[in-house]
């Protein structure tokens, strides 16, 4: 006698509800922030809109938190790729301990990192830096600065898992075939790990971008000189202008929406 065939419509409607359940956490996650979203954009006024575009102070902060990000990115991926390639594959005397260390700005307030600045700089470490024609306090070299501290950490945890991530025998092939552990890694690990590390430098860039508390602390806000757009955003908060606050920190969003959708399709992201 044949074996009969017992269909299972239960599990089929329980896998079902167990989609549903979860695609409704990420619903309900979205939807607060679409309604937040919303809620801005119907506060603002055209003549906030406007003065974002007009201001001259406003483009200036634009330009200034552009270049300062992207050269934070620059600076973050050089010490990010080789601190997350050591760290994923050699183990050393208190590894443990420097491990936690890179993760420290992680967890800390940002502010803590300005304030630290500002207190380095008041010794004699930081008084000869500064001889050196180094200057950080109240300049722009010190916003990529609190920007890179900021936002490093970001960057190398997300290389370290990238080359987690990497089977190290294929490595010891390379070297098998003739390569040199340099050109192992610069021919084998890089390659394959390169979406990681884009991910990485997309969250340096996140982070650096919207920073606010080390560089209030470190560098002032400065019209023109040292002023960044989240800088802005508080400045016109402060005199009441909540419309034209609110307009830039949509910019800012808009910005940084844009960004990461640009840079996820190009990794082959499906929309």
């Amino acid at each position: 006698m044949p074996e009969k065939r017992v269909s299972s419509p239960v599990a089929g409607i329980r896998g079902r509800l167990f989609a549903a359940a979860m695609l409704s956490v990420v619903a309900l996650f979205v939807g607060g922030l679409l309604v937040l979203i919303s809620a801005d954009v119907w506060y603002i006024d055209l003549g906030a809109a406007r003065e974002i575009l007009r201001s001259p102070d406003i483009r200036a902060a634009l330009w200034l938190s552009l270049w300062t990000s992207i050269v934070t990115v620059v600076i973050g991926l050089l010490f990010a790729i080789p601190m997350g390639y050591a760290l994923s594959r050699f183990r050393f005397p208190g590894y443990a301990v420097v491990n936690s260390f890179v993760d420290l700005p992680i967890v800390l307030p940002p502010l803590i990192v300005g304030l630290s600045l500002l207190v380095f700089f008041q010794t004699a470490a930081g008084r000869w830096v500064e001889s050196t024609g180094l200057d950080f306090v109240y300049q722009r070299k010190g916003i990529v600065l609190c920007q890179f501290l900021a936002s490093a950490s970001f960057g190398i945890r997300a290389a370290k898992l990238a080359f987690d991530g990497v089977d190290p025998r294929i490595e010891q092939v390379a070297l098998t075939l003739g390569c040199t552990r340099t050109e192992a890694f610069f021919r084998v690990a890089l390659p394959l790990a390169r979406g990681g590390i884009v991910a990485g430098g997309i969250l340096i860039w996140a982070r650096a971008f919207g920073i606010f508390g080390p560089i209030m602390i470190f560098v002032g806000a400065v019209r023109r000189r040292t002023e960044v757009l989240p800088t802005t955003i508080y400045l016109e908060q402060s005199v009441g202008r909540i419309e034209v606050a609110l307009a830039v920190a949509l910019l800012m969003l808009v910005l940084a929406a844009g960004a990461l959708i640009v840079i996820r399709l190009a990794l082959g992201e499906r929309v």
